[in-house]
């Protein structure tokens, strides 16, 4: 296997980019093509002590910014990491490809360049997110900002074939959101959608309120993508106010000091489930080859697990499954 990363994306790129490369490389013995500037890589190796054969360079000197226009950025700047990584990918120079980089031209060069499983209306990007159960598929996080129910519907297989190949939960609880969970409410898209999957050969179990989201109510969580990302980036900054409540409660007196030292390993337990750098990253479902959006301010750990997800990806063959099965349901 060859795993293809964009190691100039990402605010924190390349240094922990390509620290958490050499985590990989360390542990799950697979190839890795970091590309992206040479000299930059090569000074970042060497301080990390690396001298193994598993990492290998692409050279581009181009980087593609968090403030560049997608499309255009995609189109002019043909020697980025992101650009060349793509093409590596769209031409088998690697099975599946990681980036931390801007989001909008990721999907963008994925949709142009990598290219849609045939008969896959709109790719879709799909967070692991933490819930009181484990942890749910949201679908979409944001590629799509507005969709119609034949898009709610096929994110909804996908998501649900994602959670049964990689998570390995048999027959995933899959929810629409909506403002209510009776039947006729929303939107006519909504409604649509709703209808349709009923009529689908997945475990569809109705609506879903944004109060139940993080319960654990559902597997797999489907909307648009500007609801998506809402529901995406408010349970990331819930995630961070609960964390800091608790670090106050504990830590603001010698008894409550006390307290935390009986508790210390459920309190770690709680920060681990809370910890997006644990679930690795968004995978772009719908695209002809793998590709992972990994968090834009991954840090080497995070970054890691993002390259986890994405072997689990290329070994469990998600992509073939999700283009044998999108247009038999």
């Amino acid at each position: 296997m060859n795993i293809i990363i964009d190691a100039m994306g990402g605010d924190n790129a390349p240094e922990e980019i390509i620290k958490g490369c050499v985590m990989a490389a360390n542990d799950f013995g697979e190839k890795i093509t970091v590309v992206g500037r040479e000299e930059r890589i090569i000074k970042i190796l060497d301080e990390c002590g690396y001298s193994g054969s598993g990492i290998v360079i692409e050279n581009a000197d181009e980087i593609i910014s968090g403030d560049d226009e997608p499309t255009a950025a995609i189109r002019q700047k043909k020697n980025s990491s992101l650009r060349v990584g793509l093409e590596m990918l769209h031409h088998s120079k690697g099975d599946v490809l990681v980036s931390a980089g801007n989001t909008g031209a990721l999907i963008t060069g994925a949709t142009l360049i990598v290219k849609r499983i045939k008969g896959v209306r709109r790719v879709a990007l799909a967070p692991l997110m933490p819930s009181e159960k484990g942890c749910f598929l949201l679908v979409d996080g944001g590629a799509n900002t507005e969709c119609n129910s034949a898009f709610l519907k096929q994110f909804a297989i996908m998501g649900s074939i994602y959670m049964e190949k990689i998570m390995k939960i048999r027959k995933p609880k899959v929810a629409l959101i909506n403002i209510g969970t009776e039947e006729e409410k929303g939107t006519e898209s909504i409604v649509e959608a709703g209808r349709l999957l009923k009529q689908t050969p997945i475990n569809y179990t109705g609506y879903i309120e944004g109060r139940d989201i993080p319960l654990g109510c559902a597997d797999v969580v489907v909307c648009d993508g500007f609801t998506g990302n809402v529901v995406l980036k408010f349970m990331e900054g819930m995630g961070i106010f609960v964390k800091n409540v608790l670090k106050n409660l504990l830590f603001s007196g010698a008894r409550s000091k006390m307290a935390a030292l009986l508790i210390k390993d459920k309190a770690k337990d709680f920060a681990k489930q809370m910890d997006y750098t644990e679930y690795g990253g968004a995978p772009i479902l719908g695209c002809s080859k793998p590709v992972v959006k990994a968090h834009g301010s991954s840090n080497a750990k995070a970054f890691y697990h993002a390259i986890r997800q994405a072997i689990d990806m290329v070994n469990n063959n998600l992509v073939d499954t999700i283009a044998e099965n999108i247009n038999s349901y």
